[in-house]
């Protein structure tokens, strides 16, 4: 059988090519579908409350938000198991077809119940994409550049985010459908770029870094040969022979979490939970926050959410290149602690009144720009810091707890405070959400793992056979 510490050479040598860029993009549009819907939703949040839509009050819509969040809780820890027992392929292509057919069903919803419980299993998919699809990029990328990609592919969703926000520009326009029509059409745009995202992902192999695993060694080697005869790459043969490891059960799983990598579980605890508040309790809320205090049209929102938009995809792409040279430790710390410091700031001048439409949302972009870095460097470490064996479901597990503690309460919440409409009262979940991602960095910093230019393997070894 090929040996894992071979196929992991194997992987790591091999040059950027074409194939990689594929990857990229079949696999890194799971977060694109994940920012449409997400901005969709903030988009046409205050649309949703007019009586001819769907008559939703403002924390009907933050509910909505908060469902979404704990379906896709529920997505990642039942994918998540599923992903390292059936392959990260299967679930990957199984994951996309529920969140398209979740999201052709909203399209035609009529009141709040109906459309909670399509945000729900939308949820699902998107939730159950996370651990499979993270397992897979973290598998099939070169270690020397594996922290960039990692983090620029998390941060496509707010390339999601803009083209959701264009859609929201464009489909309630008067002009064209209006607000009545417009908001079932995005989501339904939602589920035909879904589909077309299905297509191109089935050419995408199943990492031998998994079928190495589970004995498929014919397999795994012949997905090998192809990778590198199309990155130009002389194949290379060196079996080893091995044992094939089994799927550990929950209680070896929590054991491993809670006794051999302690530290690592409160570092990507600390992380996931706190990037989960700081995101969801500002951006479920975007546009309520925009039309209740600054008197922004609802059909113009849209226009304010491609800065914040450009500010999230910059970061990750612009301070991507730091993961891997600076290293993990250095950039997560300074990234977390640096956006919550922003926040703060922006959030006085939110509540002295100091701020426009305008020049709030471009405060909220340069903490944004930090903050998103931030946060896809937290599904990094969650990807990196856990034997092959338990990957997937290790990333789920943290995705899981981290989104449903601090993602779950932080939409409803914060639609609540935004309803009260106080400004100090909306202050006090900006601070909130400012010294988690403080106290995160601080964990960061000493117990982040310096997994920079390192094979898996080499970070966290295979458990016993």
């Amino acid at each position: 059988m090929e040996d894992p510490a071979t196929i992991a050479q194997r992987l790591d040598r091999l040059p950027w090519s074409r194939w990689h860029w594929r990857v990229v993009l079949a696999l890194g549009a799971a977060w694109v579908l994940d920012g449409l819907e997400v901005t969709i939703v903030g988009s046409l949040g205050a649309v949703l409350e007019r009586p001819d839509t769907l008559g939703l009050t403002a924390s009907q819509v933050g509910w909505a938000g908060s469902l979404y969040v704990a379906g896709a809780v529920l997505g990642a820890l039942a994918f998540g198991r599923m992903a390292d027992r059936l392959g990260r392929k299967r679930l990957f292509l199984l994951t996309l077809a529920v969140y398209m057919g979740a999201t052709v069903a909203t399209a035609f919803t009529t009141g709040f119940t109906g459309f909670a419980l399509c945000r729900f299993v939308t949820g699902i998919g998107i939730g159950g994409e996370y651990a499979a699809i993270n397992s897979a990029i973290d598998e099939l990328i070169p270690a020397r550049v594996r922290g960039r990609v990692n983090l620029a592919i998390n941060g496509s969703f707010w390339i999601g985010a803009a083209l959701g926000a264009l859609l929201s520009l464009a489909l309630l326009d008067d002009r064209l459908l209006g607000p009545v029509l417009g908001w079932r059409a995005g989501f339904l745009a939602g589920a035909v770029l879904a589909l077309a995202i299905l297509v191109i992902r089935r050419h995408v192999p199943e990492s031998p870094r998994w079928l190495a695993s589970h004995g498929r060694a014919e397999e795994a080697e012949r997905i090998l040969g192809s990778i590198e005869a199309e990155a130009g790459v002389p194949p290379v043969h060196a079996p080893a022979k091995v044992e094939r490891r089994h799927v550990p059960s929950w209680r070896e799983v929590v054991h491993v979490l809670v006794r051999r990598y302690r530290s690592r579980s409160v570092l990507v605890l600390a992380l996931m939970v706190s990037q989960a508040f700081f995101y969801n309790a500002i951006f479920f809320t975007y546009s309520l926050v925009l039309t209740r205090f600054y008197g922004v049209e609802a059909e113009r929102v849209g226009l304010f959410i491609l800065p914040f938009a450009a500010g999230n995809v910059l970061g990750p792409l612009l301070l991507g290149p730091l993961f891997d040279v600076w290293g993990r430790r250095r950039m997560i710390a300074a990234c977390y602690a640096l956006s919550g410091v922003l926040l703060l700031g922006a959030g006085g001048l939110f509540v002295a009144e100091a701020l426009t439409a305008v020049t709030q949302t471009l405060a909220w972009s340069a903490v944004f720009f930090l903050a998103s870095a931030a946060a896809s460097s937290a599904y990094l470490t969650a990807s990196e810091v856990f034997p092959l064996e338990m990957r997937g479901v290790a990333i789920s597990l943290f995705y899981a707890v981290g989104t449903g503690a601090g993602g779950f309460a932080a939409p409803a919440l914060f639609g609540a405070l935004v309803e009260s409409g106080s400004r100090p009262q909306v202050f006090i979940g900006y601070a909130v959400g400012a010294l988690l991602v403080i106290g995160a960095a601080a964990v960061a910093w000493r117990w982040g793992v310096d997994a920079e230019r390192r094979a898996l393997e080499d970070i966290a070894p295979p458990l016993r056979p």
